[in-house]
């Protein structure tokens, strides 16, 4: 037989047995469609991470608390030298030498200060500095309340997080300076309190933990941050405020440093840590007992990516496995269908078919019910990716690689596992196969 007649019969046995042809594709479609699905997830998700840190530029650091090793044995702790008296340092002294393990602990001893003292010290390395303390707090508008996030920190940070009010005003540093109850609000807590994310918010008096707060401007829009949480739902507030008043708390989350290039940051990463660990008074070694952690922004793109790109390696690695689980059960099948139509091979065998054109009409069999059922994945897996994207507002962006890859393992799944039920059918006797009931 020639190639196309051989196509020809595949077709005519697959069309035969509609529905067991559909459900043996079935597992091929959803493997492709979720590889397909997945791969554009993992693609959107590491584009916003891009896209969120060339936002705020890259040359940003973040300073946040760091979780310090004290080492007990080699050296004795801040806090146990600081309490020795003369009488007990022998003591402290001795337990120190005794014991070799090491134990840490979260630490924070950010103040503002800290920020003040890095913006006057480091002016050729340092841009700016913004203080910033956070936490979620209860906000109430009349009858509508919601949850949200407070922000408290200073007139720098607009310009090293990059943001703009795009009505009323920000606040002064008289307003920081007398720790007085007024917000910036995203457009998400209008959302929240008016049910309307383009209402202004400007003038009006709201309530955060119970205290009345007096709005004076509205943030623009900045959408899903890199992690996908909403960056609109936020009020910013005087740091001092937020410290005093609202949290009750004496030392900061993070300090925020915009240096003057992106190739100045290594220095000035080395000139704030040997700042902050002769400031805090932290023994050596180091960066062990540090109680502070400096990453930049490429630090953070890179390992969010790093995250993303894993996971979706674990998710792919899922999708195809029911790759070759369909591909198993695309085996199965083509044995029932040779088991079928064993009296048919014996006869086709006795007009003079060769064993290589039954292997070849059974491998174009395998191989059309994976490739369809891949193509009709691909459209299943665009599908979804459009319908997230557009729906559920998820960043997806669909991969030309991916989709070659989903077509090329698709078929090569279908001959793969067709290669035995071909075989068998090709060497089946003609005299066996026609006695064959």
């Amino acid at each position: 037989m020639k190639i196309f007649e051989c196509f020809r019969i595949a077709v005519r046995g697959l069309a035969n047995n509609k529905m067991r042809t559909a459900l043996t594709m079935l597992g091929i479609i959803m493997g492709v469609a979720v590889v397909i699905l997945v791969v554009a997830i993992g693609e959107g998700a590491k584009q916003r991470i891009t896209d969120t840190v060339n936002s705020l530029g890259t040359n940003l650091l973040n300073i946040s608390p760091g979780r310090n090793t004290i080492r007990v044995g080699s050296v004795v702790t801040r806090a146990s030298t600081a309490a020795a008296t003369p009488a007990t340092a022998g003591t402290t002294a001795a337990t120190s030498s005794a014991s070799s393990s090491s134990s840490s602990s979260q630490t924070n001893h950010l103040t503002l200060d800290d920020g003040k003292v890095i913006a006057q010290n480091f002016t050729k390395t340092v841009e700016a500095v913004a203080p910033q303390i956070d936490s979620n707090v209860q906000i109430r508008l009349g009858s509508a309340d919601a949850s949200s996030e407070v922000i408290g920190t200073t007139l720098e940070y607009p310009y090293v997080k990059n943001i703009e009010v795009t009505s009323g005003r920000y606040f002064t540093q008289d307003e920081v300076d007398g720790s007085l109850k007024v917000c910036v609000a995203g457009v998400t807590i209008a959302d929240h309190l008016l049910g309307d994310p383009n209402a202004d918010l400007t003038g009006k008096v709201i309530q955060i933990n119970h205290q009345n707060f007096t709005v004076l401007g509205m943030l623009a829009p900045k959408g899903s941050g890199s992690w996908g949480q909403d960056q609109d739902d936020v009020l910013l507030v005087p740091v001092t405020t937020a410290m005093r008043r609202v949290l009750n708390r004496r030392f900061l989350d993070n300090l925020l440093i915009r240096c003057t290039t992106p190739a100045m940051m290594p220095l000035a990463q080395e000139q704030i840590s040997a700042f902050l660990r002769v400031r805090h008074r932290l023994p050596p070694p180091f960066p062990d007992n540090d109680d502070f952690r400096i990453r930049s922004q490429t630090d953070l793109m890179e390992t969010q990516q790093s995250v993303t790109g894993t996971m979706t390696m674990l998710l792919s690695l899922v999708a195809v496995i029911s790759l070759v689980v369909g591909g198993i059960g695309i085996m199965n099948i083509m044995l029932v269908s040779v088991t079928e139509r064993t009296r048919e091979i014996g006869i086709r065998k006795a007009i003079g078919a060769t064993p290589r054109d039954i292997l070849l009409q059974f491998l174009i069999e395998a191989a059309i019910i994976s490739l369809l059922g891949g193509l009709i994945g691909i459209g299943a897996g665009v599908t979804g990716s459009i319908l997230l994207s557009t729906l559920a507002g998820w960043s997806t962006i669909v991969n030309a690689t991916a989709i070659f890859a989903a077509v090329v393992v698709s078929a090569g799944v279908g001959i793969f596992f067709g290669i035995y039920p071909a075989s068998k059918a090709a060497a089946l006797h003609p005299i066996d196969a026609l006695r064959y009931e």
